[in-house]
């Protein structure tokens, strides 16, 4: 059993990474095998992938989902869309001096003005005067992560998306699709590497760390994902074939094993509180694509469970000698599943 304290690491503050490298596929990727750890660069993914493997990605867009505004009472306030209710209607996080009371007024970006619902646990629901998508895309700002220093620019709307990016609703990237450019999906592509999609809108949660040194009383966020027939009849080919399911992204991960807890990937939307820790069975991933993340977090834990603790505490050792870049504009690792005990 393990706690809490079992995911601490120190990482020196120089080896976060602040911005992105010219190239997304220039990054380092570390492989760790089951029995060694091979540094390697990104672009060698294409050599670890075999014809008829099936990598899985998640689709989602950011939002620009960061306001800054101002209450009708003169207070300033920030406000972080963590999820889109339907065209009028959001979840979102606000701090303020004072906590605001439903039917307030809240004027965001000075071009609009919110109007404060119920609660919804930590967060608020807001009304929208207009098309939600709309207002956020004009009049938003892209929610670079807390441990990232600089306000986001114009670089960033473009480097802190996947060239994939499809359909918006997260305020986080999925960090590890950053590393993929056209030219490299092109070149797996005509390897015979197959392709599938999933949707999961990453939430402001996924950089919370975990405060129970019991993980048993963690609560752990909450987070919706869709998966399509079609993406099912992918795995399950792949599966028939003898291939590999790569997951690109703890996000890819935590969406295919979500809709597989039958035992099998099954099709539809959902919300899910999937906490994976060591210790879980997985039923659907065999291999993943990720960066590296947070000390005590969910997903280090995540991958722990994947590849095992003991090469997971290792390979961030010698990530941090070898000075490797962290976290979502860092460098990336290849992990393999652990066999079941």
């Amino acid at each position: 059993m393990y706690s809490l304290s079992d995911f601490d690491f120190e990482l020196p503050q120089e080896l976060i990474a602040q911005m992105p490298l010219a190239e997304r596929s220039a990054s380092r990727l570390l492989h760790v095998a089951p029995d060694k750890m091979i540094d390697r660069a990104f672009a060698d993914i294409v050599d670890l992938l075999n014809p008829g493997d099936l990598l899985v990605f998640n689709d989602t867009r950011v939002l620009k989902a960061r306001f800054f505004g101002i209450k009708e009472t003169g207070g300033k306030v920030e406000v972080l869309v963590e999820r889109v209710i339907d065209s009028r209607h959001v979840h979102a996080q606000i701090r303020a001096s004072k906590s605001p009371v439903p039917g307030m007024k809240i004027r965001l970006a000075d071009a609009f003005d919110v109007i404060v619902g119920e609660r919804a646990g930590e967060f608020y629901e807001l009304q929208f005067p207009d098309d939600v998508f709309e207002l956020i895309e004009a009049h938003g700002r892209l929610p670079l992560p807390p441990y990232i220093e600089h306000a986001a620019d114009a670089y960033d709307e473009t480097r802190y998306q996947t060239v994939y990016a499809k359909t918006p609703g997260a305020v986080a990237a999925p960090t590890a699709g950053l590393h993929f450019d056209q030219a490299l999906l092109d070149v797996l592509k005509a390897k015979g590497v197959q392709f599938a999609y999933v949707t999961l809108h990453v939430g402001a949660g996924t950089f919370q760390p975990v405060r129970n040194e019991n993980l048993a009383e963690h609560n752990m966020h909450s987070e919706w994902y869709t998966i399509s027939q079609e993406t099912v009849d992918a795995v399950r080919a792949t599966q028939a074939a003898g291939h590999n399911i790569v997951a690109v992204g703890t996000t890819s991960m935590r969406a295919l094993e979500s809709a597989s807890q039958s035992g099998s990937l099954q099709a539809g939307s959902a919300d899910t509180r999937l906490f994976i820790t060591p210790g879980y069975t997985f039923k659907t991933v065999t291999r993943l694509i990720t960066n590296f993340h947070l000390p005590k977090s969910t997903l280090l834990m995540l991958v722990s469970a994947f590849a095992g603790y003991d090469a997971i505490r290792a390979a961030y050792q010698h990530a941090i000698s070898q000075r490797y870049r962290f976290f979502s504009y860092g460098d990336a690792m290849f992990l393999t599943r652990m066999p079941p005990c």
